[in-house]
């Protein structure tokens, strides 16, 4: 085995409870493994976000805290500052505490990326996933 490496992290209660008994379903023989296999998904599904070319269409999904100081400034910023690859958008209030946004993007898979990167990062937001595909002209008979 490689050299391995201890960190430590703090996590929410409810979070680690949630992935205790996600470890627990999926038979993981301890926490180091499950961790380690969600980093390796993370670092793949980076990758591939990463490689990302040319022309994409497809949505950026995000839910957040609209309580949040600031969050829904923040996203609407982004949205006007990549508006050339964003068609249309989608909110929906999901509870007291929460909303969802679709993004739908066409343009250029770099652009894409960027901002979903952005929105991910914005504080507020706990979730940013973007599914993209090529455009239909792109797409085999």
């Amino acid at each position: 085995m490689s050299d391995m490496e201890r960190i430590s992290i703090s996590l929410p209660s409810k979070l680690l409870k949630e992935f205790d008994e996600i470890i627990d379903e999926k038979g993981y023989a301890s926490r180091s493994e499950a961790i380690r296999d969600a980093l390796r998904e993370y670092i793949l599904r980076y990758k591939w976000l990463k490689s990302l070319k040319g022309e994409r269409i497809g949505t950026i999904s995000i839910i957040y805290n609209h309580h949040a100081p600031e969050v829904m400034e923040k996203i609407t910023d982004l949205q006007h500052e990549y508006r050339d690859v964003i068609l249309a958008n989608l909110h929906i209030h999901l509870d007291d505490e929460h909303c969802l946004e679709i993004i739908m993007v066409k343009g250029d898979a770099k652009r894409i990326v960027e901002l979903k990167n952005k929105l991910n990062s914005t504080k507020g937001v706990k979730l940013a996933k973007l599914s993209v595909v090529a455009p239909a002209t792109q797409i085999p008979e």
